[in-house]
């Protein structure tokens, strides 16, 4: 939704797209597990999923819109089985339209999986539906270096739709595709799949889009962390322009759900099971410092003895991720502070349940796994891919290095 003027270097574009996958058909339903949604068959909107966005934002949202956002009945409803949200034409706190848009910021955030929405969009001058995600980070960093990915946009009596990606690379870039010519009297499924390679773009299960995002290449990192969900419906703008005569307000955009999927496991590692974690940069296994048994302590690797500071028992919290406690103590391996920020030394803390306790395990082949933190979607890094005994086991950049390569032996 957020479109600025952009540059973006053909050498950039070029890479970015030698990487572009064969169009193809969505991954089968058995490859992933439902881990949230919201399927609008109530009679209000969940508050512990959304929050309405009220006003116009910095000049119109950073597009010039024309509407003010409101959470009022007329703009925003949950009715029939559906979110509605309704563009009016009405004089309203100075501004000539109304609509509505929401956003799961602070409520739900999601790095990697499947993310999808069953929608039917209105058709006319000045709309602008929008089905799309922005970093979690954003009011931290700000946009664009906070990452968006726009899963579905629509303006004006277009016959597809936009799949679009924003990012910084030295200054806002953009990259994206429009899908085939689509029946807009009609429902259709929006989706994109989102992993740590690629993000794809789909509708109805048919592919049209690919973006390479492997190891941060083009200055992608934001890709690799936590996102939220946005819904709306702009009027006018620097994009579509303004409405006239002929479109017909009011306008609705009606969601029948939003669902968001993780990959369903592949590997042979067993919920439950106790594990050591061997570096393959090293070979050397994570291991709680001193054998301590107080929360805090820190994480480095050290010689393999298979001591029980040495051992973590993993287990699924059934949301796609993980949550590995030490077998010593009791504690889980925990991002300090919840930081985002990379070269944090890790540590174990009392289990609370929270986001820094969470751990996306992710096969990245020849039997070793990367460990992705869900609250920073920074990766378990050895530091300097050091081969001492006592070096730090930190967050960092997911780099596809060695040092973030990690090797599970069951142990019991």
């Amino acid at each position: 939704m957020l479109r600025k003027g952009k540059m973006l270097s053909l050498f950039l574009l070029f890479t970015l797209m030698i990487a572009l996958v064969t169009t193809g058909n969505s991954s089968a339903a058995s490859n992933w597990n439902l881990v949230w949604s919201d399927e609008f068959d109530g009679n209000s909107l969940n508050t512990g999923n959304w929050s309405a966005e009220i006003g116009t934002g910095s000049g119109g949202w950073g597009n010039n819109e024309l509407q003010y956002y409101t959470s009022r009945p007329q703009n925003l409803q949950v009715t029939g089985g559906n979110l509605v949200i309704t563009a009016q034409k009405e004089s309203y706190n100075g501004m000539s339209y109304t609509s509505a848009r929401i956003k799961t910021q602070g409520l739900k955030s999601f790095t990697y999986g499947k993310i999808e929405a069953r929608i039917k969009v209105p058709s006319g001058q000045g709309l602008w539906p929008a089905f799309w995600m922005l970093g979690s980070n954003i009011d931290t960093v700000g946009w664009p270096k906070s990452g968006e990915t726009d899963i579905m946009e629509r303006v004006n009596n277009n016959a597809f739709v936009n799949g679009t990606v924003h990012w910084d690379a030295n200054g806002h870039a953009e990259y994206g595709q429009v899908s085939g010519n689509l029946d807009f009297s009609q429902y259709h499924v929006y989706s994109v799949e989102w992993d740590a390679n690629y993000i794809k773009w789909f509708v109805d299960g048919n592919q049209f889009n690919a973006f390479y995002i492997e190891n941060g290449t083009g200055n992608t990192e934001e890709f690799q962390k936590p996102f939220f969900i946005l819904l709306n419906l702009a009027v006018g703008g620097n994009w579509p322009g303004s409405p006239n005569a002929s479109t017909a307000f009011p306008a609705q955009m009606l969601v029948d759900y939003v669902r968001v999927y993780q990959s369903a496991p592949t590997s042979s590692i067993v919920s439950g099971g106790i594990y050591t974690l061997a570096d393959k940069a090293s070979g050397k296994v994570l291991d709680v410092v001193d054998v301590s048994t107080a929360s805090g302590a820190k994480m480095q690797q050290w010689t393999n003895y298979i001591a029980n500071n040495q051992k973590f028992k993993v287990e699924s919290t059934g949301d796609g991720y993980y949550k590995l406690t030490a077998v010593h103590s009791g504690k889980v391996l925990d991002v300090p502070n919840s930081s985002t920020a990379t070269g944090i030394q890790l540590q174990q803390w009392d289990d609370n349940g929270t986001n820094a306790q969470r751990w996306s395990i992710v096969d990245v082949g020849g039997g070793y796994y990367k460990l992705i933190s869900k609250v920073s979607g920074l990766a378990m890094d050895v530091n300097g891919a050091s081969t001492a005994d006592g070096a730090a086991v930190q967050q960092w950049t997911d780099n596809g290095s060695d040092a973030q390569k990690w090797f599970f032996t069951k142990v019991n």
